[in-house]
């Protein structure tokens, strides 16, 4: 039988036809050297060919946070200059554990401020290969409890946490929601926000071989992230869905249709609805892993993106998870 051809959106066609003309260097130490030398604030230049703008916002604040491992950048993005208590928003952005930074998703991060009307904190975590797991998760660990005990820094009374993030952020977010759970911070996470996160890589998912190449998020390039990132997959802290998923905060998944990592995506929403944990699940057909910020170069991505943050906003309302 033969195998019937995966639905590609048009656009998304011509993204990818465009993407994989371009030439780029292979993703190994000696480009990562490269690229390390490259201003973020030019890298988020690079990245507005793709991307939409910043936007309008009434904070864009530098911060800093103490980490295990020294100070992590960071950087508050809200729509309101004042507001009641609320929860405050972490975002965590992607790239492999090895690329990416708060200047690179500043405009992901400020559309979930004004989407989820909340203040959000997007914390700069250290990148793989100089550090390799699990400083990631003990950074983002480590910021969320600073800011769940630090509202006054922020000028915000801080009543609850949402956890965030996109590929690598995600899988960040999940394995937070995890150590919270654990080990209660000062006030509690509320929602888990993944965004086509890595959540399993203690095994083999069909979609990982389907979509190997040519759909943006490349196998070399992943086999490249998790020898720099050398994480255990068979580690809660890496892989969320191999974790006793019970008692979690209501979770939010998104994957696309022609992403590598969907299936594991999939299988989590699965697994947390077997565990009893709310659970909100949008998939982006015919799109690809990174569509979140690729909202220039794929206008329908931002469709999918307020689709996401709807349910996130559903989900965080009381009695929603009830």
């Amino acid at each position: 039988m033969t195998e019937t051809a995966p639905f590609i959106r048009p656009e998304v066609a011509a993204f990818l036809t465009a993407f994989n003309a371009r030439p780029r260097p292979p993703m190994n130490d000696e480009g990562i050297r490269m690229m390390r030398q490259i201003p973020p604030e030019l890298m988020a230049q690079m990245m507005q060919e793709i991307e939409l703008p910043l936007g309008p916002l009434a904070i864009d604040r530098a911060l800093v946070i103490p980490g295990p491992g020294g100070d992590l950048p960071a950087r508050l993005f809200d729509a309101r200059a004042e507001r009641e208590p609320s929860p405050v928003v972490l975002f965590f952005h992607g790239g492999g554990f090895v690329t990416g930074s708060v200047a690179t998703h500043a405009s992901l991060a400020a559309e979930i401020a004004r989407a989820l009307d909340l203040p959000v904190v997007s914390v700069e975590y250290r990148l793989a290969p100089e550090h390799k797991w699990p400083a990631a998760p003990d950074d983002a660990e480590a910021a969320a409890r600073w800011i769940a005990a630090n509202g006054a820094v922020l000028g915000r009374e801080v009543d609850g946490l949402v956890l965030s993030g996109d590929s690598a952020g995600g899988t960040l977010a999940l394995v937070t929601g995890l150590a919270l759970r654990d080990r209660p911070a000062a006030c509690p996470a509320r929602l888990l926000l993944a965004i086509y996160p890595m959540a399993d890589a203690s095994r083999h998912y069909p979609s990982q071989q389907q979509f190997a190449d040519g759909y943006g998020l490349s196998s070399p390039d992943m086999a490249y992230y998790t020898s720099a990132y050398a994480p255990d997959p068979h580690s809660p802290r890496h892989s969320a869905l191999v974790a006793d998923l019970t008692g979690l905060p209501p979770v939010v998944v998104a994957t696309a249709s022609l992403d590598p990592l969907r299936d594991g995506g999939r299988a989590l929403v699965g697994a947390l609805a077997q565990a009893g944990v709310p659970v909100a699940f949008h998939e982006a057909r015919g799109s690809i892993h990174g569509y979140a910020t690729y909202r220039r170069g794929i206008p329908s991505a931002g469709a999918d993106l307020a689709a996401v943050l709807g349910l996130a906003r559903t989900m965080l309302e009381p009695g929603a998870a009830g």
